[in-house]
Parts: structure tokens; C-alpha cells; sequence
């Protein structure tokens, strides 16, 4: 049987009683209308999940008690990465909230040339809390006890640059980690790749609505990236980036 799942980021025990957030009070109260003795199951993103009912409830706080500790995982063996070029607000969240729910580890926002939307100050640290907040309610909806960190904006030419460090060790052969850049010129597709059959770690590079410029296409090259193809259409960026999440899953992940 599962019960209503919330996160909880502070420490969590076994035998204490703790007061959830107000964010996570109003939706037991106004949105699922829990009442008190209902199980409820808890959340910190560190591993695992906690049984617990709850012992007072009001509409403005939610006393809870925590009953048994579960050792419970639900990621998959492949690491993704998910390095999404910034495109406008509702499809950013979107990809976001997918791509958590399809099991990728970490989302990186990527600015480049084309994006649409330009961040900087308050309003790229607000949007920052925002997708994060979005990959936590991915967890509680999907199952997950392990939040995906969703990183600040990075110019394309310096996240790139971090990776050319691993440059060599794929040119030496390793069939561990691969690199894919999204293309809708490519003339690669997954199937020239699926003989990799010890892929445990992966990066995936996906272009904004106006796609990478030539300059974009030919930096992530150096830096190891293989361009990549997603059957004979071109889809936009929201459907390219979760349908390649979903292929790899299938190849080396837990699909």
C-alpha cells in the first residue's frame, strides 16, 4: 500500500515527532485532506524513506510521528546527466519535471547562443529554487528518495570545458561514460552506439528551440561529445530531450 509521500529536508528519526513545513501542510490539508491517524511516508534525499501517521493536524502546522525507517531505492543503474540549453519557462519546467521522473541524476542549465531566456542575479537564483522545487515534487509524485541537484546556469563554452578533461579516457577506449550532443544533422544514432554494453555514466547535451550554433556544435566535438540523432525528424527540445532520456534508459538503464 503506498501513502501520500513528502519531503522533508532536515534530519529524520525513527521514535521523534516533528512539525512538517507549511508548504507541505497546506497540500495534506487543502489539496489531499489528511486527517489525523492517516501514514504518510517521508523523504530527505539522502537514501531511503520513513513510515509515519500523523499525530495533530491543523491548517497551520501537521505534527507527525515517525514509525519505521524502509531501505528502499528506486534509481536506476545509469547516471544521467541532463545538460539542457534554457528555453522558455513552461517548457523548462516541463523537461524537469520528466526528466526526474525518468531517472536522471543531476540537471545542468545551459546558456547558449539561441536560448530565448537570459538569466542573471535574483531572477536566476529565483528560477534556480523554482526548477529545484520542481525536481522535489517530481520525487515525491515518482517515488524517488534521491533528489536530483539541479545546478545553476553555466555558459555552454564553460561546462564544456570541464568535460575536455575527460577527452582522453574516452579516446582511450572507455566504454564507461559516453557523451551525447542532440542533432538533428547527425547521422548517428543510438543503435551505432548500443554495443556499449558497460555504459554506466552518461551526459546528454541538448540544444535550445533554435538549436546550437555552428560554432556550439563543433566545441562540443572537442570535447568529446558524440552527435546524435533521434530517428528522421527533428523534434523540438522539450520532446527531443525527454525521448533520448527515455532510449538510453532502455539500452543501459532500468527500463
Amino acid at each position: 500500500m503506498t501513502f501520500p509521500r513528502f519531503y522533508y529536508s532536515d534530519q529524520i528519526n525513527v521514535g521523534e515527532s516533528i512539525e512538517l513545513p507549511h508548504g507541505v501542510t497546506h497540500h495534506a490539508v487543502n489539496v489531499l485532506r489528511l486527517e489525523k491517524g492517516d501514514k504518510i511516508t517521508l523523504f530527505n534525499g539522502k537514501g531511503g524513506e520513513f513510515l509515519a501517521f500523523i499525530k495533530c493536524i491543523s491548517k497551520a502546522a501537521i505534527l507527525v510521528s515517525i514509525e519505521k525507517f524502509i531501505i528502499v531505492e528506486r534509481e536506476s543503474p545509469l547516471q544521467i546527466t541532463l545538460a539542457q540549453s534554457i528555453c522558455t519557462n513552461i517548457k523548462m519546467d516541463l523537461i524537469i519535471r520528466k526528466a526526474v521522473e525518468l531517472g536522471v541524476n543531476n540537471i545542468q542549465p545551459i546558456l547558449a547562443k539561441r536560448c530565448l531566456i537570459k538569466l542573471s542575479g535574483k531572477r536566476e537564483l529565483k528560477r534556480v529554487q523554482h526548477w529545484q522545487q520542481i525536481a522535489i515534487s517530481a520525487c515525491e509524485q515518482c517515488g524517488r528518495n534521491r533528489v536530483p541537484e539541479v545546478s545553476s546556469p553555466v555558459i555552454l563554452s564553460s561546462w564544456l570545458s570541464r568535460k575536455r578533461a575527460m577527452q582522453k579516457e574516452l579516446n582511450n577506449g572507455s566504454t564507461e561514460k559516453l557523451y551525447f550532443m542532440l542533432s538533428p544533422t547527425s547521422k548517428m544514432g543510438l543503435h551505432d552506439f548500443s554495443k556499449n554494453l558497460s555504459v554506466t555514466e552518461l551526459a546528454l547535451l541538448v540544444g535550445p528551440e533554435g538549436g546550437f550554433t555552428s560554432d556550439e556544435d563543433a566545441a562540443a566535438l572537442t570535447a568529446g561529445f558524440s552527435s546524435l540523432r533521434l530517428g528522421s525528424r527533428t523534434l523540438r527540445t522539450e520532446s527531443a530531450a525527454l525521448a533520448a532520456i527515455a532510449a538510453l534508459q532502455t539500452i543501459w538503464g532500468d527500463y
